[in-house]
């Protein structure tokens, strides 16, 4: 192992070290995939008494479920709870942040015969566990119980009538309970709490949804003689009070220590090995893939006895990394294979009870899951959690890391690589992974894409009137959009406020997810069986004719795309190329917010139009080889939001040392670099944001790179960016700079999504370009 491991010997003894010094032990002479290692202390608890306002029959409850002592952060964020405060409890996994809602929940349910609480949480596996749960120290009388679209219709009559803490999700909320109030009155007019779990999952469109459906309720509750306190729980976050504060409308406190125990861990980051026989697009080099990788480390640490938890980005690829390690385990010892198993979404209840069951019993060893395992589980304690993939913000990783380490020993959890610019970065930049905050949740109300519809649901629930503008955002906006929606006769303004015309109520068109509403289903066209569903924006690139459309593991092919009738048919295929869709991208500036100049180089922050039009698609084998290319006839699509951009002359590109014929290929590759960074400093994904690059862009004049939102009146990403926008492109210059391959690869300025296949790209001339920003960024003041 020779050096690899010296960062390790002074705690080779804990169980962390020796399970990576196993896994190290694993890895074929010549490679070295490790690339850091560090051990993160045991934490001890802080247990603090029961307050002294929580009845001594709940408190026997909680002991009869092994609950003596609550710790000091649970009775923090319960004592704001109780006191009326709305409160926000940010936390890590498996810290018991259910436990700070309950107590002050069940004792005012207890007190209060008649008062009810409603619980929201973004999955409804999550609410089903908390509800379960909950069932162990419930009084009778609390008749907790789920509505959400599994609750059959003979039983939502009853929860509505009888149910005290109901257990719902956003969706259902915005759906069932909000345009039928009038059915909730009475839940509504007793209503005490409102219990928002996870809520750093609220993010983006989505979140910016939710935030305006909670002062939705907020409205509802108020017109029935309720102001209910909010409670939240999160992962840890960057600024969790102001987050929740943003996404409730109301002022939160916010209670971060934890004092929950925590066993050691060490943390290894991982890169895998380029493989030398293999060449990609372009002829670029080419890693063994994060799945692989995984499933090798898997079947280590089965083959070693350790609990492991492997989180992989595709379904696909969770059964993948099972069944390599399976089979690999198989040739180790014939009961093995038995002890490893996947995950999937869809699992029932009593089948994730069982799994968690079986991994905490130690009869099942390995788990390989999508992050439909990172909620709504009883899983922590485990010996290894390996993650396969940056997950997209730091606050998941470490929800998904928490699944390691029991009190007493130390475990063990693995950051595989993906072969693509963040995670390359992470890999080689241990301090973004393990010292910088959290990221702060961004979502944007105010978006008009996002309020028109909210605040059309909002006036078939309740007429809006001049009192309530402020609760849904800054008031001028919210005329604004009113306006609108009277110009577009679905308001009628009357002088006490603003009121629904229709009969039909809106909030069946209105997607809270933010996938656009619209579906494109994908049917077999022998069977008539429906495979799925794809966004209207997405069927242009994903289900056009000729496409290769991969379903729970199994290849079609599109024989038609119908736009006006929303259907894809399909037939069963298993060819042998993949198809990559090449679009043409046109990008126009319609305003613009902030423009700062910095000598010759100008960074601009503002609403713009990209207009995408899908002109055909490649067929590429498995080596990268193109086929052909086969044209295609599709209508363009114009997406008006927000983007940031910068602007450099020619001047600067000489100065550079760029060539003119080599600027567009430099400028295409510091657009991919920087949308496959911008994760690191904006909780998004790169399919959440696009970006287009020119030598030279009829409305700035200049050679201008844009990076901008991928929904319609953007998330906030841009925003985030424009205000991270030195160390963001500081990050992407480095990460370009310090990848191994001599002209571009996937690890730097190759992308996924690209529709010019990665042409042109020019990695030397990408770092000479972003040097030349960033030192006149960094160089002076912006001119006035």
């Amino acid at each position: 192992m020779s050096g690899r491991c010296a960062k390790l010997v002074r705690v080779s003894e804990q169980r962390g070290a020796r399970l990576l010094e196993r896994v190290l032990a694993g890895v074929p002479s010549g490679e070295n995939p490790l690339r850091h290692a560090r051990e993160l202390p045991e934490r001890a608890a802080t247990p603090v008494p029961w307050p002294s306002w929580v009845p001594e029959e709940l408190r026997s409850r909680f002991a009869s479920c092994g609950i003596d002592a609550p710790w000091a952060h649970q009775v923090a964020a319960a004592e704001h709870a109780w006191a009326g405060r709305h409160v926000v409890i940010s936390t890590g996994t498996a810290s018991g942040k259910s436990l700070a809602y309950q107590l002050p929940v069940l004792t005012t349910l207890a007190e209060r015969p008649k008062a009810t609480a409603l619980y929201l949480s973004p999955t409804k596996a999550l609410g089903a566990d908390q509800l379960r749960a909950l069932s162990a120290f419930c009084a009778a009388d609390v008749r907790p119980a789920a509505y959400d679209g599994d609750t059959p219709m003979p039983e939502r009559d009853w929860v509505r009538a009888h149910s005290r803490w109901v257990f719902s999700n956003p969706d259902m909320l915005h759906r069932g309970i909000l345009p039928a109030h009038a059915k909730w009155a009475q839940f509504f007019r007793r209503l005490a709490y409102v219990v928002v779990d996870e809520c750093h999952g609220y993010r983006g469109v989505f979140g910016s949804h939710v935030a305006l459906l909670l002062r939705r309720l907020r409205r509802v509750a108020r017109r029935y003689g309720s102001d209910p306190v909010f409670v939240l729980a999160s992962a840890t976050v960057s600024d969790p009070a102001e987050s929740a504060s943003l996404l409730t409308g109301v002022p939160c406190e916010a209670v971060t220590e934890d004092a929950s125990p925590r066993g050691a861990r060490t943390v290894a980051l991982w890169e895998p090995p380029l493989l030398p026989e293999l060449a990609g697009e372009n002829g670029a080099p080419v890693r063994r893939s994060a799945g692989a990788e995984t499933a090798r480390i898997l079947t280590d640490l089965v083959v070693e006895g350790a609990r492991t938890l492997a989180f992989v980005r595709s379904r696909r690829g969770a059964e993948l990394t099972a069944l390599s390690a399976r089979q690999a385990l198989s040739h180790v010892d014939a009961s093995l294979p038995e002890r490893v198993a996947a995950y999937r979404a869809g699992f029932l209840p009593e089948e994730r009870r069982a799994l968690e069951q079986a991994l905490a019993s130690g009869s099942l060893l390995g788990v390989a899951s999508t992050n439909a395992l990172e909620l709504g589980v009883d899983i922590a304690g485990l010996d290894a959690v390996v993650v396969a993939g940056y997950p997209g913000t730091l606050a998941s990783f470490w929800q998904q890391a928490g699944r390691a380490g029991r009190a007493g020993d130390s475990a063990l959890v693995v950051f595989v690589a993906r072969d693509d610019p963040l995670d390359t970065y992470l890999v080689h930049n241990p301090s973004a992974v393990l010292d910088k905050p959290i990221e702060a949740t961004v979502i944007d109300p105010a978006n008009p894409y996002v309020l028109a519809p909210q605040l059309a649901c909002a006036a078939a629930e309740l007429p809006v009137t001049e009192a309530c503008l402020p609760s849904f955002g800054p008031v001028a906006a919210v005329r604004r959009v009113l306006s609108d929606l009277v110009a577009d006769g679905a308001l009628r303004r009357r002088p006490t406020g603003w009121f629904w015309t229709s009969r039909e109520r809106p909030h069946a068109s209105v997607d809270i997810r933010g996938s656009g509403g619209e579906q494109v289903a994908v049917v077999e066209g022998d069977s008539g069986r429906m495979l799925g569903t794809v966004d209207f924006g997405s069927a242009f690139t994903s289900v056009h004719e000729g496409a290769v459309y991969l379903h729970q593991g199994t290849s079609y092919v599109v024989d038609e795309l119908d736009l006006s009738s929303g259907l894809a048919l399909v037939h069963r295929e298993d060819p042998e190329w993949t198809t990559q869709p090449r679009e043409v991208v046109d990008i126009a500036v319609l305003s613009t917010e902030t423009s700062r100049s910095f000598d010759a180089v100008s960074v601009c922050l503002g609403e713009v139009a990209v207009t995408s039009h899908v002109v055909g698609y490649l067929r590429r084998l498995p080596t990268g080889e193109v086929l052909d290319q086969v044209p295609l006839d599709l209508p363009s699509q114009t997406l008006r939001t927000r983007a940031v951009w910068y602007t450099v002359p020619p001047s600067v590109l000489s100065a550079a040392g760029v060539p003119k014929a080599d600027v567009p290929g430099a400028l295409h590759a510091a657009e991919h670099a920087a949308i496959g960074l911008l994760p690191l400093f904006a909780t998004c994904d790169r399919w959440d944001i696009g970006g287009v690059s020119t030598a030279m862009h009829p409305d700035t004049g200049e050679a201008t790179v844009f990076v901008h939102d991928g929904h319609p009146g953007g998330a906030g990403f841009a925003d985030r960016a424009h205000a991270a926008l030195v160390p963001w492109l500081t990050a992407t210059r480095d990460a370009i700079a310090a990848c191994e391959c001599p002209a571009g690869c996937p690890s730097c300025v190759q992308s996924p999504k690209c529709g010019n296949g990665n042409e042109p790209l020019d990695k030397a001339g990408a770092v000479a370009i972003l040097t030349a920003v960033l030192d006149a960024v960094t160089a002076e003041r912006p001119a006035a």
